[in-house]
């Protein structure tokens, strides 16, 4: 293909969209799933009120907050939809995702042993839905606009977080296996291997996503108060994502020597994400401690429900949407600032 042809592909997909990139395409855990455990035997879903009460039309899709997700608000600051569809979402096909599709599964990770905890999407499978995807893509398009479509798209990124709390700290068989700075090691080699994977079948533009503070998740602060801590944000688990945060950002600078022609960034949620935490009043919050929804100590998933009589009213109100997700209101915050800040290089 000339480059003059190229050109005129990308100048057409960008021009007749209004978009800025021909697609997002996205991989990852509950923090970026846009309904795909919806469709896979697992007892980790969201997709029944309250959760996505505050989506388009109410809808709960299978996203774990009341509204939309990080990606569905990059994906409209990129010039595209509003929202990425989930990729076994029947009531999509390949003309919809040509522009946007999400593979991430709620309850996965890095680790392949993180996936088993709930029965979900592991992230190898991932990869090969977004094989299959390419085949319908070039299939549909044809080999040229697929191909660039696939080479100029944006591939973002989010997980890691199921594989310290669901697995490491929660299991027994890692913690024999690695001290924490071996199995963060340990995942970054996946995480490499994973990039590579994407870059060998065509993606050049990637977001690497860090981890929040995890140890502010409702969730652990309820740990924290039970084991007589007072209720307070984990420390060591937050120290543990800042020192995996920067063995991420130290792999993405070794990547983009490395591969020829790619641009890689590390998106840092955590910054952002504690400011919020420890100043919420600072951004329009009222609580930061709790969730909005049920009692907001420990409830996520089927604990969540619409019949529970604890569910706030006002979810602009709170950081938190259940024990482990934000509100719709924090994923906007984090996803703006990260736009601005670091995914709007990779235009």
């Amino acid at each position: 293909m000339s480059f003059f042809t190229l050109f005129t592909i990308l100048f057409m997909q960008i021009f007749t969209t209004g978009a800025k990139v021909p697609a997002v395409i996205v991989f990852g855990d509950s923090s970026v799933d846009a309904g795909n455990n919806n469709h896979i035997q697992t007892i980790l879903k969201s997709n029944f009120r309250p959760y996505g009460r505050d989506f388009f039309g109410g809808k709960a899709t299978g996203r774990f907050s009341n509204g939309r997700v990080p990606t569905d608000f990059i994906s409209e600051s990129f010039g595209l939809r509003p929202y990425v569809p989930a990729y076994l979402d029947p009531a999509y096909n390949i003309s919809d995702f040509a522009s946007g599709v999400c593979f991430a599964s709620a309850g996965t990770g890095y680790d392949n042993a993180t996936s088993d905890v709930l029965s979900v999407i592991p992230l190898w499978k991932e990869v090969e839905y977004y094989k299959q995807y390419q085949k319908k893509l070039r299939d549909h398009l044809g080999d040229k606009k697929a191909n660039a479509i696939i080479s100029q798209a944006v591939y973002l990124t989010s997980m890691g977080t199921n594989d310290f709390l669901e697995n490491y700290y929660t299991l027994t068989n890692r913690r024999s296996q690695y001290t924490i700075t071996q199995y963060q090691d340990f995942l970054l080699t996946i995480a490499e291997s994973f990039v590579k994977k994407l870059y060998a079948l065509g993606a050049r533009k990637l977001s690497l996503g860090g981890l929040p503070p995890m140890g502010c998740l409702p969730l652990e602060r309820t740990t924290s108060f039970m084991i007589g801590n007072g209720g307070t944000c984990n420390g060591d688990y937050n120290k543990v994502a800042m020192a995996f945060n920067g063995k991420l950002s130290g792999l993405v600078k070794r990547l983009n020597a490395e591969l020829l022609g790619s641009k890689i960034v590390f998106s840092n949620p955590y910054p952002m994400f504690q400011q919020i935490v420890r100043k919420p009043s600072s951004f329009g919050f009222e609580a930061a401690a709790v969730a909005c929804c049920s009692t907001g100590l420990f409830e996520m998933g089927y604990m969540c429900d619409q019949y529970n009589p604890f569910t706030c009213s006002d979810a602009s109100k709170y950081v938190f949407w259940d024990s482990f997700h934000p509100t719709e209101k924090t994923n906007r915050i984090i996803s703006q600032h990260l736009f601005k800040t670091v995914l709007s290089k990779l235009l």
